[in-house]
């Protein structure tokens, strides 16, 4: 799978941008600060429905304007796709297919696979969990599009569960009668229900990724591992435990951790709350891990993700590695956002070297130097809001 052609219209730095894209590599190639990292973010989102670099559409759409458009025709075999996406902060984003506007955004998740490698990855093993959670979430909803809606439940569910904690936590430090709290066991079982399926494929996914990360890191850092994954869920008990049982230890938790939730006023047991573990030798890679071996470390998790993902592209896996409207997934598009100038001349050229076969591999970097010899192919000059071919 690759993308034939990008269009963006008010996204970002870009009134408008036509760029055709060949299989391959395709370096951008420019100064800081000129759009480089616009048009592989764009990409993304259309794999996540979200940037890698915010939080909210609001920042993707150019000053002045009221929406951004992100187009691609997308090539897997001898099938072409034409998606759109429509980003109005506010309001609803809307989404096309093949120009049916008959669709929702989440019915693109799937089309387009992504795997990102920016120098913001080292949060991955220095920063708190909620990159670690959201490294296994994106790539969940990578492997089964359909996760984004039990996502979307599980965020719902927690909110509102929130919501009522703390209004029994306020009535109570202030004196007020006590809260009608029967509402919270509905609650329980719908927070629960969505907690347990994310839970279980999160499970799934670090057995899936754990000898392929540990594979990764070899070839980056030959000697140095071996690496381990291992799951922190925020109920000690739950790890361990058959699929058909995490509803239940799920359910069993929360009524363990009302009371505590009630005073403090907010949800203390779920996979909101769960952490990545991860290992080099005996010791954990946070805190004790030099730098280039958080790198190591970083970039070894997303080489683990795009084996895994391209090894279910073509064939292994179960029908949920499939893309919007029950097509199987191709071959992920490898990003590669300004990472060069971070690594040294070793992981620099290991990096290159195990990438180079990639589908489709986009790189963005300051100066042709930056870009190792081995990742030849199409050269875009990006200056001031432009993309020129070489």
């Amino acid at each position: 799978m690759h993308i034939t052609h990008l269009s963006l219209a008010d996204f970002r730095s870009y009134s408008r941008a036509e760029v055709a894209l060949d299989p391959g590599v395709t370096a951008f190639v420019g100064p800081n600060g000129q759009g480089k990292t616009n048009l592989v973010e764009a990409v993304g989102y259309l794999a996540h429905l979200g940037s890698h670099r915010v939080s909210t559409d609001a920042p993707l759409v150019r000053m002045g304007a009221e929406r951004a458009v992100i187009r691609a025709a997308v090539r897997q075999g001898e099938r072409q796709q034409l998606i759109e996406l429509e980003l109005n902060p506010g309001k609803a984003n809307r989404a096309r297919i093949n120009r049916s506007s008959q669709v929702k955004p989440r019915d693109v998740l799937g089309i387009v696979r992504t795997v990102l490698f920016a120098p913001e990855d080292l949060a991955l093993v220095k920063g708190d969990p909620g990159e670690r959670r959201r490294f296994l979430d994106e790539l969940i909803t990578a492997r089964a599009p359909r996760m984004a809606g039990v996502r979307s439940d599980y965020d719902r569910v927690l909110k509102q569960r929130n919501t009522l904690l703390k209004s029994a936590a306020l009535a109570r430090r202030h004196g007020g009668r006590s809260m009608d709290l029967s509402t919270l066991d509905v609650w329980d079982q719908h927070l629960a229900r969505a907690g347990a399926e994310l839970l279980a494929q999160r499970l799934d996914l670090i057995a899936a990724l754990q000898p392929l990360a540990d594979k990764a890191y070899e070839q980056l850092a030959p000697g140095g591992g071996p690496v381990a994954l291992e799951y922190k869920p925020s109920s000690p008990d739950i790890v361990g435990r058959a699929r058909e049982e995490l509803y239940e230890q799920l359910l069993a938790a929360m009524e363990g951790a009302r009371k505590q939730e009630i005073e403090r006023g907010v949800t203390l047991v779920g996979p909101h709350r769960d952490d990545l573990l991860l290992k080099l030798g005996r010791l954990p890679a946070k805190g004790y891990a030099s730098h280039g071996e958080s790198w190591s470390y970083a970039l070894a998790l997303r080489l683990a993700s795009y084996d895994l993902l391209r090894a279910e592209s073509y064939g292994g896996g179960e029908a949920s590695f499939e893309g919007g409207g029950g097509r199987r997934a191709g071959e992920p598009i490898l990003v590669l956002d300004d990472v060069f100038a971070e690594l040294d001349a070793r992981r620099r050229e290991r990096l290159a070297e195990l990438v180079a076969p990639g589908e489709q591999v986009l790189v963005t970097a300051a100066v042709d130097d930056d870009v190792p010899d081995v990742l030849a192919g199409a050269r875009y000059a990006v200056s001031e809001g432009t993309v020129e071919r070489l």
